[in-house]
């Protein structure tokens, strides 16, 4: 990990971390209006340009009916309405694309200038090589819905999806550490329960986030538009019956996202309630209440989404909370590993 701080490295971090923040949302837009598989191809430079003129566009359109997408689901799309979907998910490749040259170019220059000492550039080019990751399974994920079913594998698009966190989740960590010190890690600290507790959370957190994951790729949200009861049950039939419906099940899989949401909410409890016994400062108190005030609102809306059958909009403000969410566990586990540090 770096040991040199410097203020506008922090800026860019945080940054950088916004915007792939943004992205995940906006993945999130485009998987709800079904415009991820518009664009056939993966073309990183020459596909920076939409098709200009009336040949390019039916070139373009005549690739799309060949998708199962088209032939199964959208058989009579005409090119105009083609040509809204391709918009959007050209616009989601093209912020991709200026997202990376964000990271590429500031990360050079402050190499450059000295601001990221050259002993310390590994953890700026693990950044690189996520977001190189994620573009990649971005891709993979895309390619799993052109074969023979017009939607994209699941288990592609949850992997997206935490290749993306992880990319922000470290950018994050490393913009804290420019903002608050960073230990030295040479020394090795233990660590402490409430560390421990808030590294466990993130995980709880993220394997929600993961079910959120497969919910979205198999159109699990759409089940059944009734809480908290499903089927007019609490535990319908044969949810597992077999070990992969855990994976697999679409009913299985919403199942674990609808009620997995309350031990997430539960572990952010204990945390806050174990946090009181530590001599914690104001803002980190009053933070840990709000991030137990966000993760209720997290809830609400997620019951809202099934209550209104994945309704665009609020699909859109659940999945941005869960962002939110994440910002502040990273945050939180980062300042009690500090405490760690700090007790040597």
């Amino acid at each position: 990990m770096p040991q040199s701080k410097n203020r506008a490295v922090m800026i860019w971090l945080s940054a950088f971390a916004f915007i792939v923040a943004f992205l995940v949302v906006f993945g999130g837009f485009v998987r709800l209006t079904r415009s991820g598989l518009s664009i056939v191809e993966w073309n990183p430079v020459s596909g920076t340009f939409p098709p200009i003129g009336e040949e390019a566009w039916q070139d373009e359109f005549s690739k799309y009916q060949l998708t199962p997408e088209f032939q199964k689901v959208n058989k009579d799309m005409t090119l105009e309405s083609y040509q809204r979907i391709f918009y959007v998910e050209w616009t989601h490749r093209l912020l991709a694309r200026l997202a990376g040259l964000f990271y590429a170019i500031p990360v050079f220059f402050f190499l450059i200038k000295g601001y990221i000492p050259r002993k310390e550039f590994g953890i700026y080019f693990l950044m690189g090589l996520l977001f190189i990751g994620q573009a990649f399974m971005g891709w993979f994920m895309v390619a799993s819905g052109l074969v023979d079913r017009p939607e994209v594998s699941h288990i592609r698009l949850t992997l997206h999806l935490l290749l993306a966190l992880a990319l922000f989740g470290l950018s994050l960590w490393v913009s804290f550490g420019h903002r608050f010190g960073f230990p030295d890690y040479s020394v090795k600290a233990k660590w402490s329960a409430l560390s421990k507790f808030a590294a466990l959370g993130v995980s709880v957190l993220l394997l929600q986030i993961s079910y959120g994951g497969f919910t979205a790729g198999l159109k699990a949200g759409l089940v059944s538009n009734t809480w908290p009861l499903m089927f007019g049950k609490w535990i319908p039939d044969d949810l597992f019956t077999k070990a992969a419906y855990i994976l697999e099940s679409a009913q299985t899989v919403i199942f674990i996202h609808r009620w997995f949401a309350f031990i997430a909410l539960f572990f952010g409890i204990a945390l806050y309630f174990l946090a009181r016994k530590h001599n914690l400062s104001r803002d980190l108190s009053v933070g840990l209440l709000w991030l137990l005030v966000l993760g209720s609102v997290q809830i609400f809306f997620g019951i809202l989404v099934i209550r209104h059958s994945v309704y665009i909009f609020i699909a859109l403000v659940h999945q941005l909370t869960a962002v939110f969410l994440f910002r502040w566990a990273i945050f939180f586990m980062h300042r009690f590993r500090a405490m760690d540090y700090r007790k040597i």
